[in-house]
């Protein structure tokens, strides 16, 4: 066994699977990753069961040291710099960390999430059938809450495998897709259209459990209490404030608040990674619509291994560099003869 040491770490950074299911109606939540694709991705590409653990990471940097042996990891997710030891690191790429060697992840530049899978998985105890981390609860393994630097994580040693990279279809650039429901009937259809027509922000105060929308307050026709009943992630719960919030992983998994409509699955993940104060829009579709970008979500799923590729290495011969005349015809600055094309008539007369 290796160890992957956190070194630095932000908040908002955890251990996370594909979540824990089966037992939402004895109140246990799912929790797990926030993009699932992001995860998939990274555990892709070092030969991992798709929804296995490895290390969600918050808007914020970090950095991680092998221990112990090289350890082979990847990240996908949101676009961030990357460097080992002051080369940069390609995302959605797998790479090994020889002993001793440090990765370092900058901010998020583009999403909030990154994803981290280490080749073989993290090393802990299933709770209820999953390591995703719920902090709130005091779930999860190796550790029941948000990682911090000195954190050690073990994991198995680099395998020695050629490393690779993925090719991902390109990111969708749209507004987020809802069904209305299942309570949209306690709300007046001028505010139903208020809330597909408005421009919402993520607000700052957000998390796991449920993600606050700034944007106009939409009023209820009955009142905002309803008898208690299940959430699914992505419910949009309208309390009596008026301000909306998407259920994320984390979430209750009842509520009393009526549902003016549901993010769809497929754009669980893309919704996740919108930043604070970044406008969107909602976009009503029908439940055909959403089944059917569900079955397509899920074949990008299946299909991520085909998009797998061999990185090409290059070795570098700088000897071989140093006596090439890269330059082709070298010409001097301050001297036209090298470089100034004459006219016909100028090379008549020169001669």
């Amino acid at each position: 066994m290796s160890k992957l040491v956190i070194s630095a770490i932000g908040p908002s950074s955890s251990v996370q699977d594909g979540g824990r299911f089966g037992a939402q109606r004895y109140g246990l939540t799912p929790s797990g990753a926030m993009d699932r694709l992001g995860l998939a991705t990274a555990n892709c590409l070092v030969g991992n069961a798709l929804f296995a653990a490895g290390i969600e990471i918050g808007p914020f940097g970090a950095a991680f040291t092998a221990r112990e042996g090289a350890v082979r990891v990847a990240l996908a997710g949101a676009s961030r710099n990357a460097d080992i030891a002051g080369r940069a690191v390609a995302p959605d790429t797998s790479l090994t960390l020889a002993e001793g060697e440090t990765l370092k992840l900058g901010f998020a530049r583009s999403g909030l999430f990154s994803y981290l899978a280490i080749e073989g998985g993290i090393a802990g105890e299933p709770v209820f059938g999953s390591m995703a981390v719920n902090a709130r609860a005091g779930l999860g393994s190796p550790y029941p809450r948000p990682l911090q630097a000195g954190d050690e994580l073990q994991v198995t040693a680099a395998s020695g495998t050629a490393e690779r990279r993925i090719e991902l279809p390109p990111a969708i650039k749209a507004p987020i897709r809802v069904v209305l429901g299942p309570q949209d009937d306690e709300f007046a259809d001028d505010q139903k259209a208020l809330f597909l027509d408005s421009e919402w922000k993520i607000s700052a105060t957000s998390d796991r459990m449920g993600y606050r929308l700034e944007g106009p307050a939409i009023k209820h026709l009955h009142g905002h209490n309803i008898v208690s009943d299940g959430t699914v992630g992505g419910s949009i719960q309208v309390p009596g404030n008026g301000a909306p919030i998407v259920l994320m992983p984390d979430r209750g998994t009842s509520g009393g608040y009526p549902k003016i409509a549901t993010v769809i699955s497929a754009d669980h993940g893309r919704f996740a990674q919108i930043s604070a104060g970044t406008g969107f829009h909602f976009k009503a579709v029908s439940m055909a619509e959403a089944q059917a970008e569900a079955r397509k979500f899920a074949e990008l799923l299946r299909t991520l291994p085909d998009r797998l590729r061999a990185i090409e290495n290059f070795d570098l011969n700088i000897e071989a560099l140093r006596d090439a005349n890269v330059a082709g015809a070298a010409v001097s600055a301050i001297d036209a003869r090298t470089w100034q094309v004459l006219s016909p008539a100028e090379t008549l007369t020169q001669d």
